[in-house]
């Protein structure tokens, strides 16, 4: 089975219930979170539409106000530069809803092969 990689937040997290993942996924990015230094603590039984929002409120405000830690935290979690530097930066709220989807692309890419092999 190869990895596929989900086109959108809406398809990603309904594939992380559907294969029975989205805990792991919500622990996952509280473990990576964590390690940067930045307090997210979802509760492992957050709906996806709180998680969705949360994150993008989470990143918003980084980018916002605490640009360093942004920058700290997307090198934590391994998101690929090249992925970033492909955004469209003019619009910050578009901007944080799609820096959110590739943090869940990267920690649902981790959940998914930790759980595969």
């Amino acid at each position: 089975m190869t990895y596929i990689a989900p086109k959108s937040t809406d398809l990603l997290l309904s594939e992380a219930q559907k294969e029975a993942l989205y805990v792991k996924l919500v622990e996952q990015l509280n473990k990576d979170f964590s390690l940067a230094n930045e307090l997210l603590d979802f509760p492992l039984d957050i709906t996806p539409i709180n998680l969705k929002i949360g994150l993008h409120e989470k990143i918003y405000t980084l980018i916002q106000h605490r640009f360093a830690e942004y920058l700290n935290l997307l090198y934590i979690i391994d998101v690929p530069e090249k992925e970033i530097r492909a955004l469209d930066g003019s619009d910050i709220a578009d901007l944080s809803e799609q820096v959110a989807f590739l943090i869940l692309k990267r920690e649902w890419q981790k959940v998914w092969f930790r759980n595969k092999y």
